[in-house]
């Protein structure tokens, strides 16, 4: 019988016995590659070393419903108790990373920080207009380019020539405070603020209701309400609420970033141009200013780099503008609680700066190095609130393996500065303000100074920091040499008594409490003149 006579049926079954077969051949090697590539993930995964301790995390939520989110952290404090100075959470469906201990904290972020000087991304951030926050850039060129215009201007060297202002802007402080102490608040941050535009943009803020301070003032307020980690996963979690109509159940955060962002434009934006400005009306203008230094930089470059230069320059001015601001602005409500809550330690320090200064003439720069004391408060003031309680968040840029625990790279690395100050073994009482504990025996300053891990660590501390530590001590050495905290007291004469409450998200700060302001027995009117 010919091959072509087959029957039609026996025709299909072999038909299907070679499909059958090819299909087989097909997919053996795909088999043999899932399979081996499955074994290779879980030799990886019994090779690598075991994921820090932590709490157990639920699927998809993953540790998040365990965790304060008003204030993380006093949960990672807890968690130091139970998983010590390292701990690993899992929130949605980022790994974290806890530092809990100043040790780890430079054995990674400082001695490693080729791996630990990257940032998270924050979904907030562009939207808030807080891109412009070089504090939030990824660690590369750009980062790289905003840091050395800081560094020009705010290394220690550098820093040095803003000390005169300083020191005039904490006395013109004193004045706002002796004639009107109920608004305390409002002069530190006209202090800080003064201080700060003055070294970035060479502006000269009025005492009282300047109009570029409240510029500021509004964008700060809504930022940091907006910069929250809660705010930041909602948005990560939900990027579509940015989209929805403003008529919308739900569309208030994308209002609000918007108006956060029309703000943080305007912050940056106005200042620049009156500095640009004063120096085109102007060549004698802005020989100390941050913004000023460089724009006669920029001057000299050639068209095609200037754009670049003018975006970095705005980015590092903003910046500066921010952190002096905020951080200047909290410690100082900080001081503020310590002295009415601890009059010891007012009568203490006022009596150095009687034997060392007398009644005569105010505190200056030279006389630092002979108030120990004094020294001793403003570390405490630092330990006791500090204002960025879990600092700014780290992320990896690889893998890593430290004391035998495996650290995964894009991990969020966070450092729990709160939990560091707040350390029994290493502050007994750390509750209680006691600027003692940075004394030795002999009164001498102790080696220990709390700046070194409230600032930050590694290639991501404040780059500002010398600049921001001589402006406290302006501020902290002159109150306690001119004015006197105590409780207020009501109609009847007696003490209004208060429990001191904080303001939560990115930054923590004393909110406005009863406080009497008077001036020392000594300022008479001579003394006066010379604030």
């Amino acid at each position: 019988m010919c091959a072509l006579d087959v029957h039609p049926r026996t025709s299909l079954t072999m038909i299907s016995t070679v499909e059958g077969r090819l299909a087989i051949l097909a997919i053996f090697p795909i088999s043999v590659v899932v399979v081996t590539a499955l074994g290779r993930y879980i030799k990886n995964r019994q090779a690598k070393p075991p994921l820090p301790p932590g709490p157990v995390p639920i699927p998809l939520l993953g540790n998040i419903l365990s965790i304060n989110t008003k204030e993380p952290w006093l949960t990672y404090t807890q968690w130091h108790a139970v998983y010590g100075d390292l701990a690993f959470a899992r929130i949605l469906d980022q790994d974290v990373v806890v530092i809990n201990s100043q040790h780890v904290a430079q054995a990674l972020l400082d001695k490693r920080s080729g791996i630990y000087s990257d940032r998270p991304y924050i979904a907030t951030a562009e939207p808030c207009g807080w891109s412009i926050v070089f504090a939030f850039t990824g660690y590369g060129d750009e980062w790289r380019r905003c840091r050395r215009i800081f560094q020009q201007t705010f290394r220690p060297d550098s820093a040095l020539k803003f000390r005169p202002m300083q020191m005039r802007r904490a006395r013109e402080m004193i004045v706002n405070l002796i004639d009107d102490p109920q608004h305390y608040h409002s002069h530190f941050a006209t202090f800080s603020s003064s201080v700060g535009m003055s070294a970035i943009y060479d502006y000269q803020p009025s005492a009282r209701d300047d109009p570029l301070v409240q510029i500021m003032e509004n964008a700060l307020i809504i930022g940091f309400e907006m910069m929250t980690p809660e705010r930041a996963a909602l948005l990560k979690a939900f990027p579509f609420l940015l989209k929805l109509p403003d008529w919308c159940w739900g569309s208030s955060i994308k209002r609000e970033t918007r108006t956060s962002a029309n703000r943080m434009r305007e912050m940056t934006d106005v200042p620049f141009r009156y500095t640009q400005q004063q120096m085109a009306d102007s060549s004698s203008l802005g020989q100390l200013s941050m913004v000023a230094e460089n724009l006669r930089r920029m001057e000299k470059q050639d068209e095609a780099s200037k754009p670049m230069f003018e975006a970095t320059l705005k980015k590092a001015a903003t910046t500066a503008m921010i952190g002096a601001y905020e951080t200047t602005t909290s410690t100082l409500m900080a001081f503020a609680l310590a002295m009415v809550s601890y009059p010891d330690v007012q009568r203490r320090a006022q009596a150095e700066i009687n034997s060392v200064i007398g009644s005569d003439r105010l505190p200056a720069f030279e006389d630092r190095a002979s108030l120990p004391y004094v020294e001793s408060i403003l570390r405490e003031t630092l330990r006791w609130q500090p204002v960025l309680p879990l600092g700014l968040p780290h992320a990896t840029t690889s893998d890593d393996i430290y004391d035998g625990y495996f650290i995964p790279k894009g991990a969020t690395v966070i450092c729990n500065i709160w939990g560091i100050s707040q350390d029994e073994k290493r502050y007994p009482d750390a509750s209680r303000f006691m600027p003692e504990r940075f004394l030795d025996v002999n009164g001498a300053l102790t080696n220990d100074d709390p700046a070194g891990y409230v600032f930050g660590s590694g290639r991501r501390a404040c780059p500002g920091r010398y600049t921001v530590d001589a402006t406290l001590w302006s501020a902290i050495a002159t109150m306690l040499a001119t004015v006197e905290f105590s409780f207020a007291k009501d109609d009847q004469g007696k003490m209004i008594d208060f429990t001191p409450r904080f303001t939560t998200g990115l930054t923590r700060s004393a909110v406005v409490f009863p406080c009497n302001i008077s001036p020392r027995s000594h300022i008479h009117s001579e003394l006066v003149d010379l604030l």
